[in-house]
């Protein structure tokens, strides 16, 4: 009994110092995911929040136009307009979401009894829900301040800070979490769909293939399928949030969610309102998440791998 008691006192360190580990990795691969995946989509994201937050017919066409004029007008750098706060977002946002998710699933996991398992279907949807609401409350008002700069010419708002400045002067702190509730009520399905189409499709293959890693095309293929299963779930309270988030420059005013639903129906149509750029993201989520996803499973095993190196050379 003692030798059991001593044995479990010399191995809590060892786990201490695992699971820190485990969460510094986490955090640094989700971070690199996030500002990989953004980067690459950073122009048609940023006319996909112009499409959305105006009344013009959405098209491929018109987004072909849309980008090419502002490359004419403005320069080719103008295409990542609002990137630099995307970054500023998107870092913090995807470590917390991925570190998050990997808590998620442990502390799931030990509560299921599953022992390193995939989780069950209902567990496996929770933790990516759950993951989505920390990271989209712990850093909500910089994606406000992406969806302004992104809408915005230079000379209204010239930096990430002067944003802030701006809008807690003329239009009060609260502003900063405008459109919050409908970004909670879509980041629950959308998280949601996305970590469990992912992960379901990680189990799937293993028990298929009998390979316990998919190659990094087969990462993307699975991580574009939980973008586009999880974005179309969600898009509309995407467009009503976008609409909340930018009302202070566009010279309108949302009182609520349903509201705000109301009045795109109304002037634009359901579909062509509420869906407005959905095409788009058919096209970037796809990309956006698969990219996410296998980038963070790789960084993932690569800082393993270094780990493990390092203790092996002492």
């Amino acid at each position: 009994m003692e030798n059991v008691a001593k044995k479990s006192l010399e191995t809590t360190p060892i786990q201490d110092v695992r699971g820190r580990r485990h969460i510094i990795n986490s955090l640094i691969s989700g971070a690199i995911a996030g500002a990989v995946a953004k980067t690459t989509v950073a122009p048609l994201d940023r006319a996909k929040i112009i499409f959305q937050v105006s009344s013009r017919g959405f098209s491929a066409k018109e987004v072909a136009k849309l980008i090419y004029h502002t490359y004419q007008k403005e320069g080719f750098f103008s295409l990542w307009r609002g990137n630099s706060a995307t970054m500023v977002r998107v870092v913090p946002y995807a470590a917390l979401q991925f570190c998050s998710h990997e808590q998620y699933k442990q502390i799931l996991g030990s509560y299921c009894g599953t022992h390193g398992r995939p989780l069950p279907p209902l567990p496996r949807l929770l933790a990516g829900s759950m993951a989505g609401i920390t990271a989209t409350t712990l850093t909500y008002p910089l994606d406000l301040v992406r969806a302004r700069m992104a809408v915005t010419q230079k000379e209204m708002y010239g930096n990430i800070l002067h944003v802030f400045i701006r809008i807690s002067r003329d239009e009060g702190l609260k502003t900063l979490y405008s459109g919050f509730s409908p970004t909670i009520l879509g980041v629950i399905p959308y998280a949601g769909l996305s970590f469990f189409t992912y992960e379901t499709c990680k189990k799937l293959h293993a028990e298929y293939t009998e390979r316990s890693y998919p190659y990094p095309h087969e990462r993307l293929l699975f991580g574009a399928c939980a973008g586009l299963i999880g974005q179309s779930a969600s898009y509309p309270l995407d467009v009503v949030r976008r609409r909340m988030q930018t009302a202070g420059v566009q010279c309108r005013k949302y009182t609520g969610i349903v509201e705000t639903m109301r009045q795109i129906v109304a002037e634009e149509g359901s579909i062509s309102g509420l869906y407005k750029g959905l095409s788009m993201n058919w096209l970037k989520g796809p990309i956006a998440v698969g990219t996410s996803f296998t980038t963070f499973d790789l960084m993932q095993i690569l800082l393993r791998k270094i780990q493990d190196h390092g203790t092996l050379q002492r």
